[in-house]
């Protein structure tokens, strides 16, 4: 292979990284140091970008571990643009959106389809998955209470066949379609939501959200509606209206892990401090749950956690930075050999449960203690960066740091190295990286971490395109393969 094909591989690589970088951290929403509409601008290029120029990887994208927002993304821009892709193209796009759409949640496909219907986008192919996918759905009637206008958009849509009479499918076309026709339903919800209009008893019975209108109409106390409505209560609901009262229950040992941090970061100190053994308790047990078969295999792990002002994130993504550095902390923890982990918070601090977001960022100097050799006189195997990369005390610190130490002490890589990123810079069309050297990844939920270090090798710069497209052709085999064996 001559040097220009070398070279253009490695831009490709890039590329295909940069996209995957933001197609894991961005959700559009505004940062700590970009607005929401850079935000958008940014993605709206890469989608673009990657869509016209290595099809193939956007679509395999989606057997990656990226968001949910980026998830519909590409789904739309795949059915938008169909007229763009072979028939061996759309046959493998069609498989992986079905099996992407059948990991997101239904009010984001619900939300997909509503754009679905606005972009005119009515070919046989869109309306076939469509319709597959409500075919999959547990319980189309419950669907129709809590997601009434997504439910009613996708049916117009695919022009699903309503029949009048009796049976299931019927009675959520005459809901739908023709509210007030019947005078009762069969099933159990559609009959509650038209009780609940004059029986204050069976707001009850609806799914949370659609049980709040009501309960505000008929003039409910709030603690009152909680109590009655927790058993039908998801996790999350169950999390949101904490807050307000201390009814219903939260079980802590079931929440995934950075939904857990988040929740701490969420409670003032003291709250923290008198329930340390049960926040503590719930954090290492999520951890170790997320770890899997990973656990106790990392070896000596020293980590750099940045709890500096920054990680306060904004006001859509409060605390989401400091939630995956608490998160990530933890399951570095359970990821290392038996004590054998050191976390270094940049701010000094020793107590992980009581970390806030306070200072500027020396990241250096953190990693300058990281690489300090751990008991024994060894150094570790691996050292983590968890940061936005904005080192400022003083700033670039950290990067001549890593520089140096892979060039001077440690050319044959020892220790392995990683900067995990959970904020996405709108400006760099990236993550913020702190050396070039450095492999960085983007990362949303801590409990991707150990996929991520194994897509950051690739950012090293000593793979090219093809070692790159093998793993997402691995990616995608394992995506579709677990998807036919469940189904």
């Amino acid at each position: 292979m001559n040097t220009s094909e070398t070279l253009a591989d490695l831009v490709a690589a890039e590329d295909v990284l940069l996209f995957v970088n933001a197609a894991i951290t961005a959700t559009g929403q505004r940062e700590f140091r970009s607005d929401a509409v850079g935000q958008q601008l940014s993605l709206d290029f890469l989608h673009a970008y990657v869509r016209v120029n290595y099809r193939r990887v956007y679509a395999s994208s989606l057997a990656l571990d990226i968001n949910d927002h980026n998830a519909a993304r590409i789904v739309l821009g795949l059915l938008e643009t169909a007229g763009e892709a072979s028939a061996e193209e759309r046959r493998t796009e069609g498989r992986l959106i079905a099996a992407r759409l059948a990991l997101l949640p239904p009010q984001r496909v619900y939300r997909l389809f509503g754009e679905v219907r606005r972009a005119g986008i009515n070919n046989r192919r869109t309306r076939a998955i469509m319709r597959d996918w409500l075919a999959a759905r547990p319980d189309l009637g419950h669907d129709a209470v809590k997601y009434r206008g997504g439910v009613k958009t996708a049916a117009r849509h695919i022009h699903l066949r309503c029949p009048e009479g009796a049976g299931p499918l019927a009675e959520v076309g005459a809901f739908l379609f023709r509210p007030g026709r019947l005078p009762r339903y069969e099933h159990r919800l559609l009959d509650a939501w038209r009780r609940a209009h004059y029986e204050q008893g069976a707001v009850a019975e609806l799914p949370f959200t659609v049980a709040e209108g009501f309960a505000a109409r008929h003039g409910m106390k709030r603690e009152v509606f909680l109590k009655r409505a927790a058993p039908r209560m998801t996790r999350l609901e169950r999390l949101r209206t904490h807050s307000v009262t201390q009814r219903p229950e939260i079980d802590l040992t079931v929440m995934p892990l950075t939904r857990l941090a988040l929740y701490v970061l969420s409670l003032p100190f003291d709250q923290r401090a008198a329930r340390r053994t049960e926040l503590t308790g719930a954090l290492r047990t999520a951890a170790r749950r997320a770890a899997g078969g990973h656990a106790g295999s990392w070896g000596r792990v020293h980590a750099v956690l940045d709890d500096s002002f920054s990680s306060s994130g904004s006001g859509q993504k409060r605390r989401r930075p400091l939630a995956v550095a608490l998160a990530g902390h933890h399951l570095l923890e359970a990821l290392a050999a038996p004590g054998a982990y050191r976390g270094l918070w940049t701010s000094g601090r020793g107590d992980a449960l009581l970390v806030r977001p306070w200072g500027p960022t020396p990241l250096g100097m953190r990693v300058l203690d990281a690489l300090e050799p751990g008991p024994g006189g060894a150094a570790p195997d691996r050292l983590v960066i968890v940061s936005d990369g904005w080192d400022n005390a003083p700033a670039g610190l950290a990067g001549e740091v890593l520089r140096v130490w892979r060039k001077r002490l440690d050319p044959g890589r020892r220790t392995a190295v990683v900067h995990v990123n959970p904020v996405y810079d709108a400006d760099g069309f990236d993550v913020r990286r702190l050396a070039a050297g450095v492999p960085t990844a983007g990362i949303r939920d801590a409990e991707d971490l150990p996929a991520l270090v194994e897509i950051a090798r690739f950012a090293e710069g000593r793979t090219g395109a093809a070692e790159l497209h093998a793993y997402l052709d691995r990616r995608v085999a394992l995506f579709l393969g677990e998807k036919e064996t469940v189904s």
